[in-house]
């Protein structure tokens, strides 16, 4: 019953993805995969990010390809150390989602079951802005980004713990 539970919600949330809304951040925004002119594959361990570090140029679109090799759940999120700090707090109100069935392979964050006026309504740095994925366990996933300008951003994986635990690496942008 739970699982049908998160299921319904699942769907309910992710219509306004599907209506093609996305948000446009500071150093870039989403972008579909065909549009993407390099694609760079990235390993999530437990507690790492191979590589540990990425340089891309303002103006290109990159397609990331997320291969989760570890034991636990792991996201690929973009954003500035103040976006990190906001989206762990968001982390920590759903991780009972993570670890009890939530996770869904290559799931993108708005798909978690969120609700206006709730903890987990992430707004524009949270779930919802298609700069994050969550990836299973043994699962892979992708997101593409275009890069529009330099600015000083990490890739980290918010799971609470993991952040502090040191799965958080560079991006720098040309």
């Amino acid at each position: 019953m739970k699982q049908l539970f998160i299921a319904a919600a699942l769907a309910s949330v992710s219509l306004p993805s599907l209506a093609g809304e996305t948000t446009t951040f500071a150093f870039g925004e989403p972008a579909p995969a065909a549009s993407a002119t390099r694609t760079v594959e990235v390993v999530l361990k437990d507690i790492a990010f191979e590589p540990k570090s990425l340089d891309v140029k303002a103006g290109e679109t990159v397609r990331f390809v997320l291969i989760n090799e570890g034991r636990l759940p792991h996201e690929f999120n973009l954003g500035d150390k103040a976006m990190h700090a906001e989206h762990q707090k968001q982390m920590l109100a759903m991780q009972g989602q993570l670890f009890n069935g939530g996770v869904q392979q290559g799931m993108d964050h708005s798909q978690m079951a969120h609700g206006a006026g709730t903890a987990m309504d992430h707004g524009a740095h949270g779930h919802a802005g298609g700069n994050t994925v969550l990836v299973a366990p043994g699962q892979r996933a992708e997101l593409t980004w275009t890069f529009r300008k330099a600015a000083p951003i990490e890739f980290a994986c918010n799971v609470p713990g993991h952040y502090q635990a040191g799965m958080v690496g560079v991006l720098n942008i040309e």
